[in-house]
């Protein structure tokens, strides 16, 4: 039969609520309202349909510093993260926010009602304390850290929910079940001991080895329980990674195993939440889960340290298995021998046995650069998913970003890259000059630093909408401000290449080179906050490439770019 959930019965509010939702619903107009953030949205998910059973609300302050100092809710029930509903003063003040007060709990996405808070406290917490003793530093490397002290409100509101309805999901929903849909289905399968398996990764044979191994040695079957809500910054996206499981759940034997999709927040909180990931496949019925090497670990900290052991997670798991109430499978590395095509338990590969492995970092390589990826280390289904999804740089967009005085030459060196780039074939060219920007996109700004910096974000995020669909921007502001470029690279950056070009023409040769005499009229003061006159243009320091068209022609400058382009495999390559 399958496990019994963590604190012994199963806190689904949807089962519970059900007779009330059209009262709630009639009351929702009537409340003042809190639209989440995209993490509150998956904790408020998994707190109504019991995957964080016994969790019925957010987190007091009684039971959040008892779960901060000792992994402990006021009851004495383990469990290990803080689960919280953050907001900032702002928010308190707007929405009404204080004790006995009831919330209107909203989706983000559409702002449909999802669940009713009342409130029973609003607390300021120790964020450094929260994580020193949840994540084991007050480090903002470690993502969580970063997110607790950047992103998340500086007050803690607490209080039990009333579930109205699920969030709305349009992608993937067969493969989406609560933990009451997925025990009915394990108990319609008749499976009766179920081996979990977590992974925010895409999965290749290795994966598929370890998995059937544990699952045999158990005499069980096998769950394959990827998270779909957040994960570490710079994972590749779930939608590439469910079409990977997809394309790999055939790959094992018939009736073995099964895909359940999680929509969890990672906090990426090593040990602890190992502890947090046992107890929430526990509440999904499974009875094994499988603890990797350096389960859930988010990397190195400020100092270049892993920031926890390769086995703390399994330790602190160990510790507390008997509360835990699930059988937990250590990861088992294995190696592909050579000689026999197989693959083998690392520690059981004969003394002198060839092994051959493809590290992360290899892996995306070859994906970039379009090199073969063998058989024995991934299936031909799953290279082809990844491939649709990363293909190789000469397939991919990017951007040039061309910043430097007006009369500088950057318009001239644009134009001529756009045609030297058309040439090529490969993809197609945007220009985005200055005057065309203004006209069409940011007609209604002037030329304050503010209006400024938001033309250089439109142009930005036009830019990297055309460069994640696989074609070559081309960006030429004046873009005086350092802070307003490094934004647009982080803007653009998530959607391909950037390279930032810095035009270095000495201010008096752009004087010289200004036709419309615009110079000699912000001179006399006819035009005010004019850069290089009386507004400063802050020399780039993270250029890519910086070309001074004083002294190199424009073919020169356009063949530098090329090289530079074809030099990271975007120009040039099949």
């Amino acid at each position: 039969m399958a496990n019994t959930p963590h604190g012994g019965a199963l806190k689904d509010l949807y089962i519970r609520d059900a007779d009330k939702q059209s009262s709630l619903l009639a009351e929702v107009p009537t409340l003042p309202s809190l639209v989440l953030t995209d993490r509150q949205l998956c904790d408020l998910e998994l707190i109504l349909n019991g995957g964080f059973s016994p969790l019925e609300g957010f987190l007091t302050q009684k039971d959040y510093d008892g779960v901060v100092a000792d992994m402990r809710l006021t009851s004495g029930t383990l469990w290990p993260i803080p689960i919280t509903l953050d907001v900032n003063q702002d928010t308190i003040d707007a929405s009404k926010i204080q004790a006995n007060a009831r919330i209107a709990l909203l989706d983000p996405r559409d702002y449909q009602p999802l669940a009713i808070l009342t409130v029973e406290d609003v607390y300021r917490p120790d964020k450094s304390k929260e994580a020193i003793n949840v994540y084991g530093a007050d480090d903002q490397a470690h993502p969580a850290v970063s997110y607790l002290h950047n992103i998340a409100g500086e007050f803690y509101v607490g209080g039990a929910l009333q579930a109205i309805q699920a969030p709305a999901h349009y992608d993937y929903v067969a493969s989406r079940y609560t933990p009451s849909e997925l025990r009915a289905h394990f108990k319609k399968l008749q499976w009766t001991r179920v081996v979990a398996f977590q992974t925010r990764n895409p999965m290749h044979r290795a994966h598929r080895e370890l998995t059937v191994r544990a699952a045999r040695a158990r005499k069980a079957h096998l769950l394959i329980q990827p998270v779909v809500g957040l994960t570490k910054p710079g994972d590749i996206d779930h939608y590439t990674r469910v079409r990977v499981y997809k394309a790999l759940m055939p790959k094992y034997p018939n009736g073995m195993a099964e895909l359940s999709l999680l929509p969890l927040a990672m906090r990426m909180g090593g040990p602890r939440e190992a502890v947090w990931h046992a107890l929430i496949r526990k509440n999904h019925g499974v009875t094994h889960f499988i603890v990797g090497r350096d389960h859930a670990g988010p990397g190195k900290n400020s100092q270049g340290v892993d920031f926890y052991g390769p086995y703390d997670a399994q330790a602190l798991v160990e510790k507390y298995k008997s509360e835990i109430g699930i059988e937990i499978v250590p990861f088992q590395m294995v190696a592909y021998c050579v000689d026999s095509d197989e693959y083998m338990p690392a520690d059981e590969v004969p003394e002198g046995v060839k092994t051959l492995n493809i590290s992360g970092t290899e892996l995306r390589r070859r994906l970039r650069t379009g090199l073969p990826i063998p058989e024995w280390f991934s299936y031909p289904e799953v290279v082809k998913v990844l491939r649709q999804s990363h293909p190789p740089r000469a397939q991919q967009g990017f951007t040039i970003f061309l910043t430097g005085l007006h009369a500088s030459g950057k318009n001239a060196l644009a134009r001529a890259l756009q045609v030297s780039l058309n040439q090529e074939g490969t993809r197609s060219v945007s220009l985005l000059m200055s005057e065309n920007v203004r006209a069409e996109l940011s007609s209604e700004l002037g030329f304050s630093k503010r209006d400024r910096d938001l033309n250089i974000g439109r142009q930005a995020f036009v830019a990297g909408e055309l460069t994640r669909a696989g074609a070559a921007a081309i960006v030429a502001p004046i873009a005086p401000y350092d802070e307003a470029r490094k934004n647009a690279r982080k803007t653009i950056e998530k959607s391909g290449g950037f390279y930032l070009v810095h035009v270095s023409t000495p201010l008096a040769d752009c004087e010289k080179r200004d036709h419309d005499g615009v110079y000699e009229r912000a001179r006399k003061g006819e035009i005010k906050d004019f850069t290089g006159v009386d507004d400063p243009y802050e020399v780039p320091s993270d250029a890519d490439l910086t070309v001074n068209l004083s002294e190199q022609t424009i073919s020169q400058a356009v063949h530098e770019i090329v090289l530079l382009l074809e030099k990271d495999g975007y120009v040039g390559s099949a």
